[in-house]
């Protein structure tokens, strides 16, 4: 424990809050190890149960981790906090959020008219008709769609997964580098993440048999548009991992498939491998509208009587306005038209911008999606100046946990002629100072 914090309180509740306290204000820091029970019950002349009770809903919440010898310490992303990025600094082209280009965003098709129902949708909670378009969507890239059921986006139907199949303490094994938003989330259910590195066709398989065997419950991975890394599964690679995952029968393989309609590239899902515990989620955010929070889920008879029994527990279903807007769109011919348009020009401003940097001797990844990684020795050097530049980019750090220093950039709106210049500009920002600087 830092030496600098001391914890207090005289019951379980009192005690936890000043953990949590101690967290947020920093006198905790990530990996710091809180006191045995018995020597803090002596030290807050409380009982052993009390402190015990306090480090229980501490867990519970994500806010520490037990490590069996090693004691109770700080989660490494406690659920306090978040991994928010800065503020984008003003006169300063962002590039930093991976949101797509408005430009190629269909204009909202709400219905015009909402009659009033008797009682409640729990009885139907699916519209019919947009159930067979995501039987179709789903279908149309090989995941088996026997079993399919919506959510109000993709992070709120993996937490749901997650909360029905895993206690907390539980391990799930995430990408690292990966999506920020599930390595705050994984914590904040009070489960522990544990890494697996991903190259450009995404987690590798070696690194997820280690995760499996040290005792990962679940597997939460993107089939493509990988975040950051931008990776997608070959064939090949699809064929390693199922060739490890069988190995596992009991663990749920969960297939985040975001950029599902843009990625630009073929999906190959671990979905169709005939896993036992499996579950494919799409969303359209990215092609449709980023207010439409629905996501349809694609899984295994058992993972959805789960889900779906916590849905009704909980919100019963995802509005029917909403879901007819999103069918709307869906089946719009135009709609389909401009989301292709899109997927087109996305892969061209990604590939620009990775071959700009390229011809300058700067490596990155970028083979799906609307992102580009970018290996670097020293992110915040590289995110400072590119600032002076008049670029705004990601900082890694909040998408790893145990990989490599880097930075994301959104190439979503990136044209061409700007692809050269931000190339050029990155150039120049690794040259200032090559013994600090690097890519």
């Amino acid at each position: 424990m830092a030496a600098q914090y001391a914890i207090s309180g005289t019951s379980a509740k009192e005690i936890s809050a000043s953990v949590e306290r101690g967290v947020a204000e920093g006198g905790l820091a990530p990996g710091d190890a809180l006191p045995p029970v018995r020597r803090l019950a002596e030290e807050l002349g409380v009982s052993p149960g009390t402190v015990a009770t306090a480090y229980k809903e501490l867990r519970g919440r994500g806010i520490v981790v037990t490590r069996g010898r090693g004691g109770t310490v700080v989660a490494e992303a406690p659920a306090v906090g978040s991994r928010r990025p800065p503020r984008v600094p003003p006169g300063v082209r962002d590039l930093a959020g991976g949101h797509p280009d408005p430009a190629f965003l269909p204009v909202l098709l709400p219905p015009a008219r909402v009659e009033p129902v008797s009682g409640s949708h729990r009885a139907s909670p699916r519209l019919a008709e947009l159930e067979v378009a995501a039987r179709q969507w789903c279908a149309q890239d090989g995941v088996p769609d026997a079993h399919v059921t919506f959510a109000h986006g993709a992070l709120d139907c993996v937490s749901r997964l997650l909360s029905a199949e895993l206690r907390p303490g539980d391990a799930v094994a995430v990408e690292d580098p990966g999506f920020h938003h599930l390595l705050d989330l994984v914590p904040a259910l009070g489960l522990r993440a544990v890494p697996v590195a991903v190259d450009a066709q995404g987690m590798r398989a070696e690194p997820l048999r280690a995760a499996l065997r040290a005792g990962v419950r679940a597997v939460v991975c993107s089939p493509r548009a990988q975040s950051p890394g931008s990776g997608y599964f070959s064939a090949a690679r699809r064929g390693q991992l199922l060739s490890v995952l069988r190995e596992f029968p009991d663990v749920l393989v969960v297939e985040d498939d975001h950029n599902a309609d843009i990625a630009g590239v073929p999906l190959h899902s671990l979905a169709s491998g005939g896993l036992p515990r499996w579950a494919h989620v799409r969303t359209v955010s990215k092609h449709l509208g980023i207010d439409l929070r629905w996501a349809a889920l694609a899984c295994d008879a058992k993972t959805l009587a789960r889900h779906d029994g916590r849905l009704l527990l909980t919100s019963g279903w995802v509005s029917h306005v909403l879901q007819e807007t999103v069918l709307r769109l869906m089946t719009d011919a135009g709609t389909r038209a401009l989301v292709a348009r899109a997927q087109d020009t996305y892969t061209e401003r990604r590939e620009e911008l990775v071959g700009q940097l390229a011809r300058r001797g700067i490596a990155a990844r970028g083979s799906s999606g609307l992102s580009v990684w970018v290996p670097v020795r020293d992110e915040s050097a590289v995110v400072n100046g590119l600032r002076s530049y008049g670029w705004w980019v990601a900082a890694g750090a909040r998408f790893r946990i145990a990989s490599g220093p880097g930075v994301r950039i959104t190439t979503a709106g990136l044209e061409g002629a700007d692809a050269a210049r931000l190339a050029a500009d990155f150039a120049e920002v690794l040259g200032e100072s090559e013994a600090t600087y690097g890519g």
